[in-house]
């Protein structure tokens, strides 16, 4: 497994909620992900065999900016 961070436009509880069925079908039955919104930066953290480009591709698709870092 790896955990994978990145940068976000994701910033209201609302869009997590959103965004969780997008997230749970990248992340394997046991990986996890989570955003830390008090961070400036959004950040999101995913724990999973998946490629970055994956989340990246998903959270633009879904018209959120996201940026591994």
């Amino acid at each position: 497994m790896t955990v994978l961070v990145f940068k976000t436009t994701v910033g209201k509880r609302k869009e997590i909620r959103y965004l969780k069925p997008f997230l749970n079908r990248i992340v394997e039955p046991e990986g996890k992900w989570n955003f830390d919104l008090e961070d400036c930066d959004n950040i999101l953290r995913v724990e999973t065999r998946q490629h970055s480009s994956k989340v990246t591709s998903l959270l633009q698709q879904q018209g959120f900016i996201c940026e591994e870092l």
